[in-house]
C-alpha cells in the first residue's frame, strides 16, 4: 500500500472510531456525562474534553509548528497537570457546547491531515509523526478513552479491525516504555501474535521475526486494553515467553508521556 493510501485508510478508520464514541454519548442526558470513569477523578465530560484538546494539540502540530511549540512549552512548565488541566478546562463545559467542539476539533484535524504531504513529518510530545501515523495515534486515543466511557455506562463494544492500529502501536511502542521508566531497552526483538476475531473470521496479527525467542500471544483486543492500561494484566489473557517479553506486559504503554498508574486487578470491565 503505498504512502498516500495509507494515509487515507487509516484517516477512514479514525473517522470512524469518533463516530462510534459520538453515538454513545450524543444521546446522553446532562447527569450521564458527570459518571465517574475508570480515570480517577474523570467523568463522560473529561474523557470527550481530553480528546477535544488533543485533538487541538494534533491540529496544531500540523498547522502550526510555532503554536504548538508554546503548548509543548505549557506542558513542560506543569509536567504533573497538564493533561488534567486541559480535561478540566472543557469538562465543565455544557455537554452540547462540549460535544460541538468535539466534533468540530474532529472535522479540523481530519481536514488538515487528509491535505498534509504524507512525507512530512509533525512534531508531537513523543518522536516526530508522519500524518498516517498521527492519525493512527489519534485513532488509539480515541479508543482508549471511549472505553473509558463506555465502562463508566456499561456499554460492551464490540470490537473492530480496526485495533490493529492500537496494536500497532503498542508493539512499536516497547521500547519507549522501557525508556520512560529509566529502564534499558532489550536487546532482542520479540514476536507478538495476537489473534482477532470478526464473527467466524479468526485472524493473526504478527509483529517481529517468527524465530524470536522471546514472545507475547493473546487476543488483540486484551493487548490493546494493555497497552493502553484501560486493564490490568492479571485480568487479560496475554502472556509473555521470556523475561524481557515479561517484564514489558507490566509496564507496556502505547501513548506519549510518563508512565501511567495503569488499573488495578480486579478493575477490568
Amino acid at each position: 500500500m503505498s504512502e498516500p493510501s495509507a494515509a487515507a485508510a487509516v484517516l477512514a478508520d479514525l473517522r470512524a472510531e469518533g463516530h462510534e464514541l459520538d453515538l454513545l454519548v450524543r444521546e446522553l442526558p446532562p447527569a450521564a456525562w458527570a459518571k465517574d470513569t475508570p480515570a480517577p477523578g474523570w467523568t463522560v465530560a473529561h474523557q470527550i474534553a481530553h480528546l477535544a484538546w488533543t485533538d487541538r494539540a494534533a491540529l496544531l502540530a500540523v498547522t502550526d509548528a510555532e503554536g504548538f511549540g508554546a503548548m509543548v512549552a505549557e506542558a513542560l512548565a506543569a509536567p504533573d497537570s497538564f493533561v488534567d488541566d486541559g480535561a478540566d478546562e472543557g469538562a465543565v463545559l455544557p455537554p452540547a457546547e462540549l460535544l460541538a467542539l468535539w466534533r468540530t476539533g474532529r472535522d479540523s484535524l481530519d481536514a488538515a491531515l487528509a491535505a498534509a504531504s504524507p512525507d512530512t513529518r509533525f512534531p508531537w510530545y513523543g518522536p516526530p509523526m508522519k500524518a498516517a501515523s498521527m492519525a493512527s495515534a489519534r485513532l488509539m486515543e480515541t479508543w482508549a478513552h471511549g472505553q473509558d466511557v463506555a465502562d463508566a455506562l456499561g456499554v460492551r463494544r464490540v470490537p473492530t479491525a480496526r485495533l490493529r492500529h492500537v496494536a500497532r502501536i503498542g508493539v512499536r511502542a516497547r521500547d519507549y516504555a522501557f525508556a520512560v521508566r529509566g529502564l534499558p531497552a532489550p536487546t532482542e526483538e520479540f514476536r507478538v501474535e495476537l489473534t482477532f476475531a470478526e464473527g467466524d473470521d479468526v485472524r493473526l496479527w504478527a509483529y517481529g521475526p517468527p524465530d524470536a525467542r522471546q514472545r507475547v500471544t493473546g487476543p488483540a483486543l486484551d493487548f490493546c486494553l494493555l497497552v493502553t492500561q484501560r486493564a490490568h494484566r492479571a485480568d487479560l489473557g496475554v502472556r509473555a515467553a521470556g523475561p524481557d517479553a515479561d517484564r514489558w506486559l507490566d509496564i507496556a504503554q502505547a501513548f506519549a508521556g510518563p508512565a501511567g498508574p495503569g488499573r488495578a486487578p480486579g478493575a477490568a470491565s
